[in-house]
């Protein structure tokens, strides 16, 4: 039998599926600023969206940490208590001054708001078979696997989304990932090696972060991009591939992983695509979803610059703007995929 967890908890029919903590941000000293990645980005994204008037504090979901118990569904108990060590924290997010801090403190500061972040991808992977789209704010931690963190992600979030629904939500048995994050995501990849019932499709910049090799063999529909690749090449190529995908095998779940560091002049991510042409991503992916009638859950992942949160959050503006993430049709459209 599944644990008892928080995480599956009922959600009032008012809230719309996006689902948010202020638990999120990460801010200790300063010492968040010595990584690339906007640690309060999150935040912004709420801030942008609560200033075009799509949605109140009410109206969204508020995240619940992940437990222990929650996370044993897929971490082995050696890699949590490896965890406790402040100098694995600090290989992990990329920021060595934790090294130097007080384990305390770092689950205090750095590793709740990830907790939270992850436990926000559950209960987003729930709302989404339910609503027939969902987006939690936070979390696509794609390079952690159950026994491995790293690249600032120390929870494998998309794996343990998938892994409830598994166990727990009747019909679903098939999931599709679609990561177009800038690097490869060699967490999930790693975690879902030998699971048919898991189709991967990665999209990333094939020269940088991580290289992981072995786990590229989990992936069944790989683009590989060069340095600078532009929105043209880069659209034609999302669009073909993630019909493909779904033509491919029908799963009863997408799980997007919407990472921003695709941006030109992401000092991480290599690419140079457009704030456009982020938006138009997004909107391919959303379409698809809708024309094949599959539950999607987005998450934000990477992005390394200070203007991601605000392109995500028009972004998302744009998907309602169309009928795409709707509070209403959209549960219409997830209603009818299970009658």
């Amino acid at each position: 039998m599944p644990h008892r967890t928080e995480l599956y908890q009922d959600t009032p029919s008012t809230c719309w599926p996006i689902v948010y903590s202020p638990d999120y941000n990460i801010s200790f000293l300063g010492l968040e600023k010595l990584h690339p990645f906007d640690a309060g980005k999150w935040g912004k994204i709420i801030h942008f969206l609560k200033e075009a008037k799509l949605i109140t504090d009410d109206l969204i979901v508020q995240a619940q940490e992940a437990t222990e118990e929650d996370l044993l569904v897929v971490h082995t108990r050696h890699y949590l208590n490896r965890l406790k060590w402040s100098f694995v924290v600090a290989t992990i997010t990329e920021i060595p001054p934790v090294l130097f801090m007080p384990n305390f403190l770092v689950q205090r500061k750095v590793l709740r708001p990830l907790r939270t972040q992850t436990g926000g991808t559950i209960m987003a992977g729930k709302l989404a078979i339910e609503r027939g789209w969902a987006i939690n704010i936070g979390g696509g931690f794609h390079h952690c696997s159950s026994d491995r963190g790293g690249g600032f992600c120390a929870y494998a979030d998309i794996t343990l989304t998938i892994r409830f629904l598994f166990e727990r939500v009747e019909g679903v048995s098939r999931a599709t990932i679609i990561d177009l994050d800038a690097h490869q995501g060699n967490g999930h990849e790693r975690d879902f090696l030998e699971d048919r019932r898991v189709y991967i499709m990665d999209v990333y910049n094939r020269y940088i972060y991580p290289g992981d090799g072995l786990a590229k063999r989990a992936i069944k529909r790989r683009v590989e991009l060069d340095w600078g690749t532009e929105d043209t090449e880069y659209l034609q190529k999302v669009k073909t591939h993630v019909e493909g995908a779904l033509n491919e095998m029908r799963p009863d779940i997408i799980i997007y992983n919407a990472g921003t560091d695709i941006l030109d002049g992401d000092p991480l991510g290599g690419l140079a695509i457009s704030p456009e042409g982020i938006i138009e991503r997004d909107e391919i992916v959303f379409r698809a979803a809708r024309k094949h009638r599959i539950p999607i859950l987005m998450v934000t992942s990477g992005g390394y610059q200070k203007r991601t949160a605000r392109i995500i959050a028009d972004s998302l503006l744009n998907l309602h703007h169309l009928g795409l993430i709707d509070h209403e049709l959209a549960a219409q459209e997830a209603g009818s995929t299970k009658t």
